[in-house]
């Protein structure tokens, strides 16, 4: 004890218990604290009856003697801690020359036992940086499953154990298997075994016995717990290969259970770990026969990133590529495909499906990102690659025509997904690739295409009143009796979710015809038509040959009230008039095949209140609220 202490002892300012345990805190020792962590030592102010402690977010805070004698832990220069102050490169030479003997000086120090994240916060980034450390940890893992020193957690929150003595690390996890007594601890300690076969061999003996309580816990879970069932059987089949035991017709199967639970496919494989469901889906076969594909079908529309691309690898190798093909193909033009699938294509685009990489994927891309927005998913992968892939959009256009060229650039200056800055930057790269596209930008006006719908302005109106209810409430209304139906849990049997899926179909094919026409729609006024002939905009009146008179007005492609007498030029009448000059004989189409008429007039339609009348209640009924 030093003289100052002593003499503090002595006047009575401290008593000898704290005098000892502050002797041990002497400037420049090494010290913890439960709240504040690792610390060092500044100075001692005997006078002030104070201490300073260099904490990590806490420098120079002072502390009464008497409380720091209480509270802090002093930690002697060879504690992990200490050394990781001194001397860190040191440290890291250690732990990178054998990190299970490391692993076991460490946890002594730190009381016998860590977590990944303590041992995380512990060399990392004061020793490791995070990405060296995440190699090491990932390195040092796999040797102190088998080095025998340690007790392996159950659970990512359990820490590691350092055991009094070393125990066989193959009979340690066979143990770990016996002794777990909840199905997720059970799991854990069958993915240990798969992963050390090769340790297991001295222990072949016990392999048998252990294979057959696998199938027998499996069985005892199938009913509730089926996922898990089915989990431990591949678990159960990858070690009863790796030992050549063959299993007895009676044992349970993956494919028995598959079977029997095949209207629970896509909620059993959301449970089962994406390592583990390729090994699942070779079972499929088995348990469904001929039927296999359409079972993968229907678990492929849900599926997340990884199981689309296990599903799609299972109809490879199977040889059914061409069926996977024309289902994607219909589900793109029905605007059916969803995110992870789409994501999966495009970045596949070399290696597989070349032939649907095209406009009309791109079209559903934009499709796909609305309905996520309208189910307010917070981030969107599927959004990130169009936008951060540069080549991605020029790709989708690359043989595109003209029209279609333009039509996406119509569809990407509409749509909401993206916001100012990404828009202008993905219209960019579509102007680099067709700089005739430009004028969209700048609003200078090209020539008609030549395939262009002539409509009347009220009915142009209308069919964007019609698009924009379709888009703004039935299909979000559609979206949220999906989820409603998803929360009632088995799907089996829930009519309603199967008529919302089906709904959805229809809606998003209504939606891509609409917003097809509506591209190609030209509104007009139907000014200064040619009276020489029938053409767009003239009302024409015939005699037919029974004497019969009657007038049409030869409207837009959208236009048709029949009891007014206003037809579209796209319609049968419409195409036999157009074009025909006065005088004319023409053939009509009839209920009863066609009849001759003769043009009696041609004259300029005039009547513009008479048509916003036939649509116009229509129109305002679609405003939306």
């Amino acid at each position: 004890m030093t003289d100052a202490l002593s003499q503090a002892v002595e006047s009575g300012t401290l008593d000898q218990q704290t005098a000892e345990k502050i002797d041990r805190l002497a400037p420049g020792a090494f010290c913890t604290h439960k709240s504040w962590g690792f610390g060092r030592v500044a100075e001692w102010n005997l006078t002030g009856g104070q201490i300073l402690i260099d904490f990590k977010t806490r420098k120079g805070h002072p502390m009464q003697l008497a409380y720091a004698a209480e509270t802090l832990t002093p930690i002697a220069e060879s504690h992990i801690l200490a050394r990781r102050e001194n001397d860190p490169q040191g440290v890291k030479a250690e732990a990178e020359a054998d990190s299970a003997l490391f692993l076991r000086a460490a946890l002594a120090d730190l009381g016998g036992k860590a977590t990944s994240d303590q041992i995380s916060s512990l060399l990392s980034p004061s020793v490791f940086t995070p990405a060296a450390f995440k190699r090491w940890w990932d390195a040092a893992r796999k040797k102190i499953k088998t080095d025998g020193h340690f007790k392996l957690p159950t659970k990512k929150s359990d820490p590691y154990v350092l055991l009094e003595e070393k125990v066989d690390a193959a009979q340690g996890l066979l143990n770990s298997f016996r002794e777990a007594r909840h199905t997720r601890d059970q799991l854990l300690a069958l993915d240990h075994i798969t992963k050390a076969l090769a340790e297991l061999k001295s222990h072949e003996s016990e392999i048998p016995a252990l294979v057959t309580e696998i199938g027998e816990i499996s069985s005892r879970h199938r009913r509730l717990q089926a996922p898990a069932a089915i989990e431990m059987l591949v678990a159960r089949d990858e070690i009863a290969a790796a030992f050549a035991i063959e299993l007895p017709p009676d044992a349970p199967f993956v494919s028995e259970l598959l079977s029997s639970e095949s209207s629970r496919l896509n909620e059993i494989f959301a449970t089962i770990p994406g390592a583990r469901q390729r090994d699942v889906l070779e079972s499929f076969e088995k348990a469904f026969g001929e039927s296999w594909s359409d079972k993968a079908l229907v678990l492929l529309r849900d599926a997340g990133g990884r199981l689309v691309a296990d599903v799609a690898r299972l109809f490879e190798r199977k040889g059914n590529k061409e069926k996977l093909q024309s289902t994607l193909e219909r589900w793109i033009s029905e605007r059916s495909i969803s995110s992870e699938m789409l994501i999966w294509l495009c970045k596949d685009r070399d290696k597989r499906f070349p032939e649907l990489f095209n406009a009309e994927l791109l079209a559903a891309v934009f499709s796909a990102l609305e309905a996520d927005q309208l189910a307010e998913k917070r981030t969107s992968r599927l959004r990130d690659l169009l936008v951060d892939d540069r080549e991605l959009v020029g790709d989708l256009l690359m043989n595109a025509s003209r029209d279609v060229v333009r039509d996406s650039m119509r569809k990407l200056m509409l749509t909401p997904v993206f916001d100012d800055l990404s828009k202008r930057s993905l219209m960019a790269r579509i102007v680099k690739l067709y700089p005739d596209t430009q004028d969209m930008i700048t609003g200078k006006q090209t020539d008609e295409r030549a395939d262009s719908l002539i409509v009347s302005w009220p009915s142009l109106e209308k069919r964007k009143a019609e698009l924009d209810q379709l888009v703004t409430k039935e299909i979000p209304q559609n979206l949220r009796d999906i989820n409603i139906a998803k929360e009632q849990g088995d799907l089996r049997e829930n009519a309603g979710f199967k008529a919302a899926k089906e709904h959805q179909r229809v809606l998003q094919g209504r939606r891509v015809e609409m917003e097809r026409d509506l591209a190609h729609a030209r509104g007009t006024n139907f000014e200064n038509p040619s009276t020489s002939q029938v053409s767009i905009g003239t009302v024409v009146t015939v005699r037919y040959e029974d004497g019969a008179t009657e007038t049409y007005s030869i409207l837009g492609a959208w236009d048709s009230s029949p009891e007014h007498g206003i037809i579209s030029y796209k319609a049968g009448i419409g195409q036999a008039l157009l074009e025909a000059p006065l005088g004319a004989s023409v053939e009509l189409p009839s209920e009863h095949g066609t009849r001759k008429a003769t043009i009696q007039s041609i004259q300029t339609f005039t009547d513009l209140e008479l048509l916003k009348t036939t649509v116009h209640g229509v129109v305002e009924d679609l405003q939306p609220a």
